[in-house]
């Protein structure tokens, strides 16, 4: 018996198989100066009506009433584009195109015409408390700088794309911030701390995947909010110190061992002084204390020698 593959859910839904296309129109001024000359023609007939004789009468005043319905359905066509903003022509239902020329335009006065603005817009993310890779509860905010490309998905594909975007924002914030840790504790393994530059890349490349179906593009995204939840706050401060105490340590070792090896290796070369083995010691656990305290060092003067 055949078994059935297992059902993906983490792929995005198909959305309805549209694209934005120009939409007709006509230039606004031309339609407008032609109704307010019908305007003005019904008027004159209906004014000339009052002179005439019934059946002339009747024809004037009937030609006057359809040149008003004319001039009115004219004028109910005209649509104003401003800047930044498009409109989605739709008539009975089925979608007719969209406009983005700005200006006065005129359509089927008919059709319904939606408002979709195609400005560049900010949205920041909620602070959302999440654990990352290493199950550190941390919290973590996004700035996702974004815009309408196609009006007719934004439109038809999904329900309110300011909010689908919104969701998907913070959806995908909350997947990258679990999937590394807040530091790395292992040599070339990305943290959101330290490679903030990668992540952000990661998360606008995730999340224009996850918006794509809504005609939206992405920008940009920068993380606004990076921190310790405040529960553990504290004990990773602790720890934080403790490593930077221990790394400004290892410095100094270091350069007390360079500047012990350069002034043994002196005082060889210039025969300032011949030290054998164990005066060689004692000045080297001289050196180091002096240049590994932490403290202010007290000279103590030896009225003797090494031996006595």
């Amino acid at each position: 018996m055949a078994t059935q593959a297992p059902v993906r859910t983490d792929q995005q839904p198909v959305p309805a198989q549209i694209a934005e296309q120009r939409a007709r129109s006509a230039a606004g001024i031309t339609v407008l100066t032609a109704g307010i000359v019908g305007v003005l023609a019904a008027i004159a007939l209906l004014a000339t009506s009052s002179k005439q004789t019934d059946g002339t009468k009747t024809a004037l005043i009937v030609l006057g009433i359809v040149l008003l319905i004319a001039a009115a359905l004219v004028r109910s066509g005209l649509t104003p584009v401003v800047p930044g903003e498009a409109r989605v022509i739709q008539l009975f239902g089925k979608y007719r195109g969209t406009l983005r020329d700005s200006g006065l335009q005129w359509v089927n006065p008919f059709t319904r015409r939606i408002k979709v603005s195609t400005r560049i817009r900010n949205l920041e993310t909620a602070q959302a408390k999440v654990n990352d890779a290493d199950g550190n509860p941390i919290e973590i905010a996004a700035v996702i700088v974004w815009q309408v490309q196609d009006t007719a998905k934004a439109t038809y594909a999904v329900d309110e794309y300011t909010k689908f975007v919104a969701i998907q924002a913070e959806t995908a914030v909350r997947h990258v911030a679990s999937s590394y840790p807040y530091t790395s504790t292992r040599e070339g393994e990305l943290s959101l701390r330290e490679n903030a530059e990668e992540i952000t890349g990661q998360l606008s490349a995730e999340l224009a995947d996850r918006v794509r179906p809504a005609g939206v593009t992405i920008i940009e995204s920068r993380l606004s909010r990076l921190s310790y939840a405040a529960e553990i706050a504290q004990a990773m401060l602790r720890q934080q110190q403790a490593g930077a105490v221990v790394a400004a340590r290892q410095r100094i070792v270091e350069g007390a061992v360079g500047m012990v090896q350069l002034a043994l290796q002196r005082l060889e070369e210039q025969n300032v002084v011949d030290l054998d083995e164990e005066r060689k010691a004692a000045m080297v656990s001289n050196l180091l204390v002096v240049l590994c305290s932490e403290q202010a060092t007290q000279q103590v003067v030896n009225t003797g020698s090494l031996y006595s």
